[in-house]
């Protein structure tokens, strides 16, 4: 038996995989920080619903990762430290981001997001770590719908010139 052949978790990670894993949680830590503020500055419910709901999920993920990562005595990166609450009132109205700029932020991180998932299923020899990325696809497609049926029910979407075909009489 050769060491790639086996239960998977006995394997070693690839250096791809590693890095994969540890840029992962940098990004997450990262968004994670970010979308508290966007929580603090949003002021549509439905929104900071959804936001909350972003950030969970990727504390989930950084929970699995992190053990994947600690098991292969892989340190950690840094995180922010947790955003402060505040009161929407309390910013000043130049210094906001308003709800559509948010939204539009989280699309953009949801597609970047699948991508990435995307990429390390592809990538990846050991089976638990392409399976668990699956799984963060999955998620991160539903959040993805989510967050496009709050950005057109909301009228925040900004869409691309979109082309009619002529009709034909």
């Amino acid at each position: 038996m050769g060491i790639l052949s086996g239960n998977p978790k006995e394997e070693p990670l690839h250096y791809g995989e590693v890095y994969a894993l540890w840029s992962n949680l940098v990004i997450n830590n990262g968004l994670i920080a970010a979308y508290q503020t966007f929580y603090n500055h949003a002021g549509d419910d439905e929104l900071k619903q959804l936001i909350e709901e972003c950030y969970k999920a990727m504390e989930e993920e950084n929970k699995q990762i992190e053990k994947i990562l600690k098991v292969n005595s892989v340190g950690l990166p840094p995180a922010p430290p947790a955003r402060a609450d505040a009161r929407l009132e309390d910013i000043p109205v130049g210094a906001r981001f308003n709800d559509p700029e948010i939204g539009a932020a989280l699309a953009m991180d949801s597609a970047a997001g699948l991508v990435a998932c995307s990429k390390v299923m592809g990538e990846s020899i050991r089976e638990d770590i392409a399976m668990l990325y699956g799984q963060f696809h999955i998620a991160k497609t539903q959040i993805g719908a989510k967050i496009l049926r709050l950005n057109k029910s909301k009228g925040w979407l900004v869409s691309p010139p979109l082309h009619n075909f002529p009709s034909k009489k």
